[in-house]
């Protein structure tokens, strides 16, 4: 059986990876050693947040995501990686899977596969922004040595950089919005319609879940979250939770998302990718057949509530 003991985080201290990284620190006494691999310009960037990881024990591994020769020095003695990269670097992680896939230590692999289900249904393979994962999928299908595990979560419900929970600028709020400023929520399709969410900090604890239950997680997709709940439920408790009045609100049904979406990649803007998840969500592309897999890695129970979810981000808009 293989078990976590080296882990290697790469893109660690991103949107999300900061959130894993922290969450796979907080649990230090299940692993031997904790190092983070980054390029020389984050460490300037985000000297704070780097400094921390060090002075908790983290291992700081400077070098380029695409030299190989940069990447196989960080794997040495590493049996597990765990890959935080962002968008714009998935389709990266084709060569670190291949230097893994050879390396005499690596064992493990945990791919940036947080967020939206790239195999939902049959409509998932030609969805734009599912491409680099697909082929990172791909490629660890057929490597020979690892072991793979696609921790799927979801839409984050946080309210940072866009996030779902997040306050749209007045011209891009039609794609959605929760503002809570000037106490205002453009809702996405049926308000009654459930959707799947989970905060950032639960794909962390998630992620050590699944590090913790090498077989319940070995080769295959874990399907997670923190909450289902329907936009009405996210607006009834946005107003709650900023002093009870009633928002003003407004609703983009699916037909007019589709056609902000459509215009966005016609127009080559950068909220195509955006508004193609928003419309899978509102489509139901969060939503399970089966139960979700918390309960596979242990995770039942523990994971953030709408009402948690809501205050962060009440929090984090009046900052």
């Amino acid at each position: 059986m293989t078990t976590t003991s080296n882990i290697l985080i790469i893109g660690g201290t991103g949107l999300i990876g900061e959130h894993i990284s922290n969450a796979i620190v907080a649990a230090r006494q299940h692993f031997n050693r904790i190092a983070l691999f980054t390029s020389a310009n984050t460490i300037f960037t985000k000297s704070a947040f780097v400094d921390g990881l060090r002075a908790q024990g983290v291992e700081i591994i400077v070098g380029d995501i695409h030299l190989a020769d940069d990447v196989r020095e960080a794997l040495t003695g590493i049996d597990t990686v765990v890959s935080c990269v962002g968008r714009a670097v998935i389709a990266a992680q084709l060569q670190l899977v291949a230097l893994a896939d050879r390396h005499p230590d690596v064992r493990r692999f945990f791919p940036s596969e947080y967020g939206t289900d790239v195999v939902h249904n049959a409509a998932s393979a030609a969805e734009l922004p599912h491409q680099a994962k697909l082929r990172v999928r791909a490629a660890l299908t057929e490597t020979k040595d690892l072991e793979y595990t696609y921790l799927v979560t979801g839409p984050y419900a946080d309210a940072d950089r866009g996030l779902y929970l997040s306050a749209s600028s007045p011209e891009n709020e039609a794609g959605g919005s929760f503002d809570v400023r000037r106490k205002r929520a453009v809702l996405l399709g049926d308000p009654a319609a459930q959707i799947n969410l989970t905060t950032m900090r639960d794909v962390g604890q998630l992620v050590v879940a699944a590090l913790l239950h090498p077989v319940e997680s070995k080769n295959r997709a874990l399907l997670c979250n923190s909450f289902t709940t329907t936009p009405a439920e996210i607006l009834a408790e946005f107003e709650r939770q900023s002093g009870g009045e009633k928002w003003e609100v407004s609703v983009t049904d699916l037909p007019a998302l589709k056609r902000l979406e459509k215009e966005a990649w016609a127009r080559g803007e950068a909220r195509a990718v955006p508004l193609s998840l928003r419309r899978i969500w509102t489509e139901g592309g969060t939503l399970y057949e089966k139960e979700r897999d918390n309960g596979v890695v242990g995770m039942e129970e523990g994971v953030e509530s709408l009402e948690v979810a809501v205050g962060r981000a009440v929090r984090l808009q009046m900052q």
